[in-house]
């Protein structure tokens, strides 16, 4: 059974309460929950997971916001492969590149937005991290894969993390891949 709220555009950032138009929009948003709290320590990540499916392979970014032991805020972006992905080796590096693609949207001048609003309050013990979840792990057949997505993530200067650390993947990402998308599967790809 489909969800009844509106499915997202292709690009489009959304989570259970709310639609973006686009990572701006995200970005206000995340703002304003740092700003909420600015005495916090925060641990920001972003992940994909995939699911094939018999026509297509969905793919599901999210970033989670992370206010270390009081909440958190996330949101999700889907994206069609308009056909069944056999390769595993396929599969995990789209979901390298799909989250790569939104941590380089967090310039220099977004993190020291954030880093700002959290300054003042470092005698408090303000904090922020940003890292990457990767849905691979010393088990399994993703095993083989670690060394060259790690690797990717560490040469764009930002933090991988791998299972079973990477939730932001393994759980949050993956449980919205489940949901068979709403996203037109167009075969002239």
């Amino acid at each position: 059974m489909r969800s009844k709220r509106p499915c997202p555009e292709e690009g489009a950032f959304y989570n259970t309460s709310e639609r973006f138009i686009g990572f701006e929009e995200v970005f206000q948003r995340i703002l304003r929950f740092v700003e909420q709290e600015p005495a916090a320590r925060y641990a920001m990540a972003i992940g994909t997971d995939s699911q094939v499916y018999q026509k297509y392979t969905k793919f599901t970014s999210a970033i989670l916001v992370h206010r270390v032991g009081r909440g958190a805020w996330g949101c999700l972006r889907d994206y069609i492969v308009p056909r069944k992905m056999k390769s595993l080796r396929e599969k995990i590096s789209l979901e390298t590149t799909l989250s790569e693609e939104i941590a380089c949207y967090f310039t220099a001048d977004r993190l020291d937005a954030i880093t700002d609003i959290l300054l003042p309050y470092v005698d408090k013990e303000a904090d922020f991290s940003l890292s990457i979840h990767l849905d691979i792990g010393t088990n399994g057949a993703t095993k083989d894969l670690i060394k060259e997505m790690v690797s990717r993530i560490n040469a764009i200067g930002f933090t991988a993390k791998i299972k079973p650390e990477s939730y932001v993947a393994s759980s949050y990402a993956n449980r919205f891949t489940k949901v068979q998308s709403g996203l037109k599967v167009s075969s002239n790809m």
